[in-house]
């Protein structure tokens, strides 16, 4: 359910990048053997499109009757997303390259078949944060270790603009997690059809409309709520 849940995530994102008109690029892909996903990077170019999702980041709630489940049962599922800026090569981003372990392997379709018999793909671990990255988008080993650092860079950057957030928050007594991790939106498919911003309390009841990319409401009510606006309430617990 929970791979299922993350593949219908990234098709949304991808519909409203396509909405807006914003360049796409699938970095890196795992599918699932069964269904879904079990990651996607994709990296979304075009005016303000950081600013608009950077408000996406944190856990993602999906409650519905399962198609898995052959009984029928309420199951709730969650997926993280992760949104960090693309980083500029002339930005200075300190990391120590003894820090990091890189490993290859060979890049994988769907249902986990090799696409190519070299091991082109790259993985970046970086010990201090945890943090991991990978590509394997180009057929290129160099190509891919390049993108994998871009995306290291831009993941770091984004670690150091959380902790200013983090500080800013704190000086104004906010209570409200925005975090990676946090439970940020609610999705319901049953016994309703409604979805919900845990923060803004914004709230759409068309949820296939959502999930086809009508999500700017959402977008536009977290920049609203960030910046102390007020954000109307859809009236629903």
């Amino acid at each position: 359910d929970a791979n299922d849940w993350a593949e219908m995530l990234l098709r949304m994102y991808l519909m409203w990048s396509e909405k807006n008109g914003y360049a796409v690029e699938l970095i890196d892909r795992q599918d699932n053997e069964e269904a879904g996903i079990n990651h996607a990077s994709v990296s979304i170019r075009g005016p303000m499109s950081y600013g608009y999702l950077k408000g996406e980041t944190g856990m993602h709630r999906l409650v519905r009757i399962s198609p898995f489940n052959s009984e029928g049962k309420r199951q709730t599922s969650f997926a993280a997303v992760d949104v960090s800026p693309e980083i500029a090569d002339s930005v200075e981003v300190e990391i120590d390259p003894n820090d990091i372990r890189e490993d290859t392997f060979r890049a994988s379709g769907a249902g986990g078949q090799h696409v190519n018999k070299t091991s082109s793909a790259i993985r970046l671990t970086h010990f201090p944060t945890g943090i991991v990255v990978q590509c394997q988008s180009e057929r290129s080993q160099h190509k891919n270790r390049a993108t994998a650092w871009k995306m290291l860079r831009a993941r770091m950057a984004r670690l150091e603009e959380e902790k200013r957030e983090a500080a800013e928050a704190a000086k104004y007594q906010q209570q409200a997690k925005t975090g990676f991790g946090s439970q940020i939106r609610n999705y319901f498919l049953h016994p309703d059809q409604r979805v919900k911003d845990a923060r803004t309390k914004y709230g759409q009841g068309n949820f296939h409309a959502v999930m086809d990319g009508d999500i700017q409401g959402f977008l536009d009510a977290v920049l609203r709520w960030r910046a102390g606006q007020p954000v109307a309430d859809d009236g629903e617990d």
